[in-house]
């Protein structure tokens, strides 16, 4: 049998392959942590975790720990809820901006629903102004978007991010060249913040693809039709950082932000709130 505790903490080390993150995420010191793991290894007979002086990276046996961790954890707490009578109910519309949809938000909202399963989770995909509205007409309950930190929230901030330009490792731009730029439709936080960007260095620019959602933004930039921003530590590996290499101007961070509706009911709010912050979601991103 695998002591929850002991799962919990090497979940934290396999979502955020940090021991020093994993242990801010629990509350815990970094020895702890690491005692924690090497119990969960000598129970298990097998090696999770393999770590050098540059990087912390699970080995195949802790990739199929972590899927039976979870399922482990989130029986564990069906059956608290079960047998403790308190098994939470209700409805919850939940929205998020498209982007962080290739983040680990789906891996977050399928455990949640494990957990919860008596929750009614309803989810809405869209672009942070458009949630915004949602949320302030009453439509929706809880939303996950993007916001400028230079705005004043009036949310919880789970990370910050900072912005860059993306490129596919091909795509050219010569000197003083106009910037082609792939963006989302207006209104958007990180077009906005590409084109304030290019027209404060007096940089020239023209959009050459609108998308609506993040599938379309990256079919346009591995097209090579463009460049775009996006969040540092969300670029996909087949796609490569081109700031310095075209010298486009530096661009702000983004914060990512949750907001609830003070309408909705509490409990259901609270319960995604305390999955997603409790999770590495977003890494922090080094300054580039």
């Amino acid at each position: 049998m695998f002591d929850p505790v002991l799962l919990k903490t090497f979940l934290a080390v396999a979502e955020t392959l940090s021991f020093t993150n994993a242990a801010v995420q629990l509350g815990l010191s970094q020895p702890t942590v690491s005692q924690h793991v090497r119990k969960l290894e000598s129970a298990a007979g097998r090696l999770l975790v393999a770590r050098d002086t540059r990087e912390v990276h699970l080995t195949d046996n802790g990739d199929a720990m972590a899927g039976f961790a979870r399922t482990i954890l989130a029986a564990h707490a069906s059956a608290l809820s079960y047998f403790s009578g308190s098994a939470m109910k209700g409805r919850l519309r939940f929205g998020t901006a498209d982007d962080l949809a290739i983040t680990q938000l789906p891996r977050i909202l399928r455990h949640f629903r494990q957990l919860y399963p008596q929750i009614n989770l309803e989810l809405t995909v869209n672009q942070s102004a458009p949630l915004y509205r949602r949320l302030k007409s009453g439509h929706l309950d809880l939303i996950f978007i993007k916001e400028n930190p230079s705005e004043e929230s009036e949310g919880i901030r789970v990370s910050r991010d900072n912005m860059v330009w993306v490129g596919h490792e091909k795509t050219l731009i010569e000197p003083g060249q106009t910037v082609p730029l792939i963006a989302y439709q207006a209104p958007s936080v990180s077009r906005q913040i590409a084109i304030d960007a290019l027209e404060a260095a007096g940089r020239t620019w023209r959009i050459t693809c609108n998308t609506r959602e993040v599938s379309g933004l990256l079919a346009a930039v591995r097209a090579g039709i463009g460049v775009a921003v996006f969040p540092q530590t969300l670029i996909p590996a087949d796609l490569v950082k081109v700031s310095n290499r075209f010298g486009l101007p530096a661009l702000g961070d983004v914060d990512f932000t949750l907001l609830a509706n003070p309408a909705a009911a509490r409990e259901p709010v609270e319960a995604l709130i305390s999955a997603i912050m409790d999770r590495a979601l977003v890494r922090q991103s080094p300054r580039a």
